[in-house]
């Protein structure tokens, strides 16, 4: 019985060592079995659990069996890498070692013996070779320093003693063991202040080093106990601080001398006003035309491709630029001439221009000096008005109230004409091919800039050619990064055009066009006879007036009368069927994803729970039901419409129950929650979801994009209602329900946005913290990404030289994410997949500093380094170079608003 005695288990034999073999060689031959049957991602996590499991003395043996039966290959390197390489890779070893590796083989011999080794040291001590080398001459630098080194007049100190005699006497041994002990405690005492002195300087760090414009600013003032009052006093810390942080941002180079050599721009600044006055001889016709088309234009790549050959054209970045640097790409684009008009290609609404982020243009802000010092720099690049010259704004200022204030604050400011489209077309761009204010050129604005079947076709499908864009922009925009904006957007574009059947569009468009016009002159027409079968009586007794003045003021005053009914009732018109449009998308998703759920969870086929379609549909169908209601009101409203008819308080009654919108975007983030789990965790949902998604039935959108197009809506509404009160008359029974409206809708807008704004700044930073390893939390309240520069750090080889003879050396890449409170510093390395033309950037984190903790210093350029500048952290420092002017300038002028604007809070 004890040979059957078990440990663990009922049938593992304990003592009877035969049965325990058999049964471990059958337990070996069972998981060999199962092994052989694996794949091969399973046998690694197999052999991956057992090296975890094993002892060091275990992994040992593992080793030396490989190194047994498995020879390592030794290479050497100078036989296989490039000759540059290895090349490189000596240029880091002194003479005496270069002589050393000569010797080991004839490959290393004929290496190490080239004279881009070997010149270099030669000329780092003055050593010049006599002649010139010919051709096929081998070693010639190596010799030279061989024998300007053998021809030195080396002494050892027994030498030098004998021939040039000591300085002083001998000492004994006591004075010498005296002398040595009190050097040692010399140095000790040196040693402790220079200890102390640095960790003074590390608690105030001066953003400035002898010879830089930043110490010579500064140098006048007195500060004599400035590091006796931080030790005293270390509530002055803070304020100090502050202080330097401040100093280094007003010694940074302005505009006009950011490289140290009058490089921004590309004039000086005493001729900033003159320039364009030496283009009055030039004729009317030899002046340009100049158009900036913003980034955040959706598919903005296909309005560049539309711009006609001889614009001058700008795209520029929406985010991460500020009024000056804007204005600083300007200036170089026309270098210096004048325009005929210049053209804004930008996003917003018909009260103000969101020209960048963080300046909305409106009448709130038009008057800051920095907005106002921009805007008339802008007009001074613009022929005067009496010569044709013009701005055209392509945002539609002309249909509020808000806008034509905005237009005229400008037009005073600068003293150049403004327009802009007074059309309103919900839900596309369609108004910039309406009529405009004022104008006296001949051509309309659209027709001036842009090639407008082109234009046409990106207005009509701007929803569609953005989702298009994006995966195209994925896939190129890696090829074409060292390319210029406007070059690469415009390669985009063309081929996104060649791929749409352009031809065949612009047919049915003309056909459609053609059939427009008809009905447009028929309806024209109409009205005509309609006004005059209506008053007869005043048509008779005008003609029957003797004073042509009079009969000019009255029909002037009939046709503006007749002009703003006519407006009021287009906006009415636009309104009822942008509510008809969007109701249609809305029943969109009950019909195509509500109804077909619903059906299979009644026929036993379910492919989403009762509860998941609650949470995912239940409040875009309230919606849908509200929206309905409003729909019917205003159909209702607008049977019999007439000039004196209201709509206000149909509004009123549609403002009153909002509440139904605020449970659904509150909600909404549970929404897509729920929506992307069950598209994980149930197949048949994705199979759904996959099948309906992105059809022609449901305008090549998706379900998350669908539920979001509510909060579209109601910028329309408040667009489509200041249209409205603009063209109400004062008196008009109509118009104090039309304002209280558009305040109402006003608040909930700037609600929705809000919420909008810190939905995407956390997808952003969380979309940050994923590709930067190591990253730290990023998300906090009111942060959000403002650019990202790539840059290069630098290490100077000796400090103690002046700022023009200092060298620099390439260490590494590093990636610079700026935020409104914080500097993210990254390295970035790249790594290349086997036959992909692109290459993937990696980011790896290396510190984090606040901006208010930030002090900047600026290295002028030299003959050994370009486009460089310093940043000075609490704890390190990062000297860095971008590639080109204009990144350093752009860079500089961002980094420099953001501290400021994080001081100031």
């Amino acid at each position: 019985m004890e040979c059957f005695h078990t440990r663990f288990s009922a049938w593992t034999p304990f003592s009877n060592k035969s049965l325990n073999r058999q049964l471990f060689q059958e337990r070996v031959a069972l998981i060999s079995h199962w092994f052989d049957l694996w794949t091969s991602k399973q046998r690694q996590e197999f052999l991956f659990t057992i090296f975890l499991r094993c002892t060091k003395s275990q992994l040992r043996f593992v080793q030396d069996w490989f190194s047994e039966r498995t020879q390592v290959a030794k290479v050497d390197f100078s036989t296989v890498l490039p000759r540059f390489i290895s090349l490189y890779i000596f240029s880091f070893l002194n003479p005496k070692d270069l002589c050393a590796s000569a010797q080991v083989s004839w490959p290393w011999k004929f290496l190490t013996e080239q004279d881009c080794l070997w010149m270099p040291k030669c000329i780092r001590f003055g050593w010049f070779l006599p002649y010139t080398p010919t051709d096929n001459e081998y070693g010639a630098w190596k010799h030279h320093y061989i024998a300007c080194v053998s021809s030195l007049d080396w002494l050892i100190p027994r030498e030098a003693t004998a021939i040039y005699g000591t300085l002083n006497e001998p000492k004994t041994e006591d004075e010498e063991l005296q002398e040595r002990q009190r050097e040692k405690c010399l140095r000790k005492i040196i040693w402790e202040k220079i200890a102390l002195r640095k960790k003074e300087l590390f608690k105030v760090r001066p953003p400035w080093v002898s010879g830089t414009c930043c110490s010579r600013l500064l140098k006048s003032k007195p500060q004599p106990s400035l590091s006796q009052a931080l030790r005293d006093r270390v509530g002055l810390h803070e304020a100090l601080e502050k202080q330097l942080v401040l100093a280094s941002l007003e010694a940074l180079p302005k505009r006009s001398n950011v490289s140290g050599s009058h490089s921004y721009p590309f004039l000086l600044k005493n001729t900033w006003h003159g320039v364009h006055k030496n283009d009055n001889s030039s004729s009317y016709a030899s002046q340009p035309h100049f158009l900036l088309i913003s980034s955040r234009i959706p598919a903005c790549e296909m309005v560049v491709d539309s711009v006609k050959a001889g614009i001058i054209s700008v795209v520029y970045e929406h985010s991460g630029l500020t009024l000056e640097s804007l204005l600083y790409l300007i200036e170089k684009a026309l270098d210096g001439q004048k325009v005929q008009s210049m053209g804004i290609f930008s996003d917003g609404d018909s009260r103000e221009i969101n020209l960048l982020q963080g300046y909305k243009i409106g009448t709130k802000n038009l008057l800051r000096p920095e907005v106002r010092d921009f805007w008339e720099k802008l007009g001074s690049y613009v022929a005067p008005e009496e010569e044709g010259g013009h701005v055209d704004l392509f945002v539609p200022l002309g249909a509020s109230e808000a806008g034509m204030e905005v237009l005229s604050q400008l037009s005073q400011l600068t003293g150049t004409f403004f327009t802009a489209p007074t059309g309103i077309a919900t839900g596309s761009y369609q108004h910039i091919l309406s009529d405009w204010l004022g104008r006296p050129w001949e051509r309309a604005p659209c027709s001036i800039y842009f090639s407008e079947s082109k234009l046409q076709m990106w207005s009509s499908f701007t929803d569609c050619l953005e989702d298009t864009l994006k995966s195209v922009r994925k896939q190129l925009s890696p090829l074409f990064k060292e390319l210029q904006k406007n070059i690469s957007a415009r390669i985009i574009g063309q081929l996104t055009f060649d791929h749409t059947s352009m031809a065949s569009i612009l047919n049915n468009q003309e056909i459609a066009q053609a059939l427009a016009d008809g009905l447009m002159e028929l309806t024209k027409d109409n009205s005509e006879r309609n006004v005059l079968e209506d008053n007869p009586q005043d048509t008779k007794s005008s003609l029957s007036k003797n004073d042509p003045n009079l009969e000019m003021l009255v029909k002037l005053e009939r046709k503006l009368q007749m002009d703003s009914a006519e407006k009021r009732s287009r906006v009415v018109g636009e309104l009822l069927e942008s509510e008809r449009k969007y109701v249609q998308m809305l029943e969109i998703v009950r019909d195509v994803y509500v109804t077909p759920l619903k059906a299979a969870l009644s026929s036993n086929r379910a492919i989403l729970s009762a509860a998941s379609i609650h949470i995912i549909f239940s409040d875009i169908l309230q919606i849908l039901s509200l929206n309905r209601q409003f729909l019917d009101n205003l159909r209702d409203r607008l049977q019999e419409w007439g000039p004196a008819h209201c709509v206000g308080e149909v509004f009123l009654k549609f403002g009153s129950r909002l509440n139904t919108y605020t449970n659904f975007f509150n909600n909404y983030p549970v929404v897509l929650r729920t929506v992307e789990k069950c598209r994980e965790m149930i197949p048949a949902f994705r199979a759904f979801l996959k099948r309906h998604d992105k059809t022609i039935v449901t305008k090549m959108l998706s379900l998350p994009e669908l539920l979001l197009y509510p909060s579209r809506r109601f910028e329309e509404y408040v667009n489509l209602l200041y249209a409205l009160r603009l063209h109400t008359p004062a008196e008009h029974a109509d118009r104090g329900d039309v304002t209280t409206a558009i305040d109402r809708l006003k608040k909930y807008k700037s609600y929705i946005d809000q919420m909008k704004q810190n939905i995407s700044m956390k997808d952003q930073l969380s979309e940050i913290q994923r590709i930067v390893w190591g990253c730290p939390t990023l998300s906090e309240e009111n942060r959000y990404l403002i650019r990202v520069q790539d840059v290069a750090q630098l290490h100077c080889c000796d400090e103690a030289v002046s700022f023009s003879l200092r060298l620099y050396e390439h260490t590494r890449d590093l990636s610079l994410f700026l935020f409104n409170d914080a500097l993210l510093v990254s390295s970035r390395g790249t790594s290349h997949t086997p036959f992909e033309r692109t290459s993937k950037s990696t980011y790896q984190f290396i510190a984090s500093v606040a901006l208010h903790r930030l002090l900047v210093e600026d290295i002028p350029d030299s003959k050994y380094i370009k486009n460089a500048f310093i940043l000075h952290g609490p704890k390190r420092e990062w000297i860095c170079a971008t590639e080109v002017e204009d990144d350093k300038f752009l860079w500089l002028s961002v980094l420099q608003s953001a501290i400021k604007s994080s001081m100031e809070k």
